[in-house]
C-alpha cells in the first residue's frame, strides 16, 4: 500500500434518484440512433461520432448535419445519418432539433421531442397520441404510461391520468415512481388522492431523496404542517455533504410548487427515468433522457449536476463545468453547484481557480466545513500537505462535536500530517477517526501499514488490516498491506501467497510489485525477486521506492544475464 490517496466525497446522486425501484430492460430499440457509417458522407460522419465521444456536442451536430446532407442521395444511409445527426443536435440542445425529428418517424428519441414540442404549445391531445405511439419495449415500456399520464393532466383530465397510472401503482418494482407523479399529478389537479398518494411514494422509496423531499416538503407546506415540511428537508440535508450547504434555501422554497404544470411534470419523467437508468450504465440513453428534461425546463438543475456527473466520471470535465454553467446563484442548490464547480476546476488543472471559488463559499458559509475540507483534498492531491493540515484544521474547528458523518475529515488529516512527517498528529487523527467509525477499512489499513513501517504495535495493526481485508476482500492495496505485515512478522509464505494475489489485482502498481519481490527473495526465490523487482521499476515508482529496489538489485549476486521483465 502507498502512503497516499483521496478521500471521496458523497456524491449528489441523491438529488435525482427518483427511480431506484424501476428496473430498465434495455435502451431505445435498434432505431434508437442508427449505426449506418454513411456513403459519401464518411469523413464528416466519423468527425461527428468522435465529436459526440468528446461529448463536443456542437462540433457532432455541425459535422453530422453535413454528413446527413451528403448522405442524400443513398435514402437509406441519409435516414441513419439523419438519425445521428438529430441526436447530436438533442445533446447540444439545438433548436434545429426539433426539425430533425419530423424526419425520423419511426425514430422514438424524434418522437419524444415532437411530442414535448406539442405540449409546450398546448396541444396535449396531439402530445398524448405522439406518446401513447411510443413502443412497447426498452426504457420506453416505462416512459409511455407516464408521459401519457401527465399530457392527459395537461389538458385537465386528472382522473384520466390517475387511471393511467393504475398499472404502473399495481407493479411492485415501479410504484415507487407511480407513486410520486401520481401524487404531483393529484395535487396539481387538486385531487383528494394527492395525500395518499404522497405517502405512498414515500414508503415505497424507503427514503427521502431530495425530488420526492420536496415534492413532500411543498405538499405540507401548502396544507399548513410547515414545521413538518421543515423536517422533511432537514432530514434529507442533515449531516455533512454538499446538500447540507442547501439546507436555507431549500426551506425557503418550502412553499413552492415542485410541478408548475404539466410540463414541468414531464421534465422531472425524464430526469427520474434518467437517473435510473444511468446507474444500470445506459450512459448514452441516460444523457438523452436528461437533455430532454433540460429541454423541456431549463432550470432543472437536478438534470443538470448528474448531467454534469456522468460527463465527470467519463473524463470531460470542461463539458462537465459547462452543463453547471447556467445556474444562477438565486437557485436553491447554488452552493452544492459551486462545490461540483470547485472540484471540476481542480480537475481541469485550475486549481488555484477552485481554491478561490472555495474560500468565497467559506466566507458565505461560515459554519460549515464542507468547503474547507473539499481544499483542503485539493492540497493533499497536489502534494501540498503544510497547506492542506491549515485547511482541515479549519474545517474541523466549524464542526462542534465530531460524529461518525466526520470520520472522512479526521483520516484526511491524518494523511496530510503523515506527509508534513508530524506522525504524532497523524496517529491521533486515525485513531480517533476509528473511534468515531470503528469498521472503516481504509482508515484500519493505513493506519495498520503506517504501524508496520514504524515496526510499531505490530499484532494489533495485523488485526486491523486483516480486517480491513475482510471487509474489502477484492482491494488490492488491503492486501499488499496484509502480505507486507505477513512478511515483517517473518511468515514468509504466507506472504509470497498474499503478494502474489495482490499484483493479480493491482498488476501496475509498482509498490506492490516491489513487495512481491521482497517476500520472494525472503523465500530465497532471488530469480523471481529480480523479475518482480525490475519490473516494479518500469512502473516508475516514487524515487525513494525506486531506490531501495535499485540497491536490492544491486545486492544480489549476479550469476546469470539479469531477467527481462514482461510489460
Amino acid at each position: 500500500m502507498q502512503l497516499s490517496g483521496r478521500v471521496s466525497r458523497a456524491a449528489l446522486l441523491v438529488l435525482t434518484t427518483l427511480s431506484a425501484c424501476a428496473a430498465m430492460d434495455g435502451g431505445w430499440g435498434d432505431d434508437r440512433i442508427g449505426t449506418s457509417k454513411g456513403s459519401g458522407a464518411f469523413g464528416a460522419f466519423l468527425a461527428g461520432r468522435f465529436a459526440i465521444q468528446e461529448s463536443d456536442y456542437q462540433t457532432a451536430a455541425d459535422q453530422l448535419a453535413k454528413a446527413s446532407r451528403d448522405a442524400d442521395d443513398d435514402a437509406g444511409a441519409g435516414r441513419e445519418v439523419s438519425a445521428q445527426a438529430f441526436i447530436a443536435a438533442l445533446l447540444a440542445g439545438r433548436s434545429d432539433a426539433a426539425q430533425l425529428a419530423a424526419r425520423l418517424p419511426a425514430n422514438p428519441v424524434a418522437q419524444l421531442v415532437l411530442a414535448d414540442e406539442d405540449a409546450k404549445a398546448g396541444r396535449w391531445a396531439d402530445a398524448e397520441a405522439r406518446f401513447a405511439g411510443l413502443p412497447q419495449e426498452g426504457v420506453t415500456q416505462v416512459l409511455r404510461p407516464l408521459l401519457v399520464a401527465w399530457a392527459q393532466a395537461g389538458a385537465r383530465r386528472t382522473p384520466a391520468a390517475l387511471a393511467t397510472l393504475q398499472p404502473l401503482l399495481d407493479t411492485p418494482r415501479l410504484r415507487g415512481i407511480a407513486a410520486l407523479h401520481a401524487a404531483l399529478i393529484a395535487d396539481l389537479g387538486q385531487s383528494p388522492d394527492a395525500d395518499r398518494l404522497y405517502t405512498l411514494a414515500k414508503a415505497e422509496f424507503g427514503g427521502t431523496n431530495l425530488r420526492l423531499a420536496l415534492a413532500l416538503a411543498s405538499w405540507q407546506a401548502r396544507q399548513g404542517n410547515v414545521a413538518e415540511a421543515q423536517r422533511t428537508i432537514d432530514a434529507t440535508t442533515a449531516g455533512t455533504g454538499e446538500l447540507a450547504l442547501a439546507r436555507t434555501a431549500l426551506e425557503a422554497t418550502v412553499n413552492k410548487r415542485v410541478i408548475a404544470g404539466a410540463t414541468d411534470g414531464i421534465a422531472e419523467v425524464y430526469l427520474a427515468v434518467g437517473a435510473s437508468v444511468q446507474q444500470q450504465t445506459q450512459a448514452e440513453t441516460a444523457q438523452v433522457l436528461l437533455q430532454l428534461a433540460i429541454a423541456m425546463r431549463p432550470d432543472l438543475t437536478a438534470a443538470r449536476l448528474l448531467t454534469s456527473d456522468m460527463l465527470a466520471l467519463a473524463k470531460r470535465y470542461r463539458p462537465a463545468l459547462a452543463a453547471l454553467a447556467s445556474v444562477g446563484a438565486d437557485d436553491p442548490l447554488a452552493a452544492p453547484v459551486q462545490l461540483r464547480r470547485a472540484t471540476l476546476q481542480d480537475q481541469l488543472g485550475e486549481s488555484d481557480d477552485a481554491v478561490r471559488t472555495l474560500d468565497r463559499l467559506a466566507a458565505a458559509f461560515p459554519a460549515r466545513p464542507e468547503p474547507l475540507a473539499q481544499e483542503g483534498d485539493i492540497f493533499r492531491t497536489k502534494s501540498r500537505f503544510p497547506e492542506a493540515v491549515a485547511a482541515y484544521d479549519r474545517a474541523i474547528a466549524r464542526i462542534g462535536t465530531p460524529n461518525r458523518a466526520n470520520w472522512p475529515l479526521f483520516y484526511a488529516r491524518g494523511i496530510a500530517h503523515e506527509r508534513v512527517g508530524t506522525w504524532p498528529k497523524a496517529e491521533s487523527d486515525f485513531l480517533y477517526a476509528l473511534q468515531l467509525a470503528p469498521d472503516q477499512p481504509s482508515v484500519l489499513n493505513y493506519l495498520g501499514y503506517a504501524w508496520t513501517e514504524r515496526d510499531q504495535n505490530l499484532p494489533r495493526a495485523r488485526d486491523m488490516i486483516q480486517r480491513a481485508v475482510e471487509l474489502r476482500p477484492e482491494e488490492g492495496a488491503y492486501i499488499d498491506s496484509l502480505g507486507w505485515i505477513q512478511l515483517r512478522q517473518g511468515d514468509g509464505p504466507a506472504a509470497v501467497k498474499s503478494l502474489e494475489r495482490a499484483v493479480e489485482l493491482e498488476a501496475d502498481d509498482p509498490v506492490v510489485n516491489g513487495h512481491l519481490g521482497d517476500a520472494l527473495a525472503a523465500v530465497g526465490r532471488l530469480r523471481e525477486a529480480e523479475f518482480q523487482w525490475r519490473r516494479a521499476l518500469t512502473l516508475k515508482p516514487e524515487p525513494p521506492e525506486a531506490r531501495r529496489i535499485e540497491a536490492k538489485l544491486a545486492a544480489l549476486p549476479m550469476t546469470s544475464p539479469p531477467a527481462t521483465p514482461r510489460r
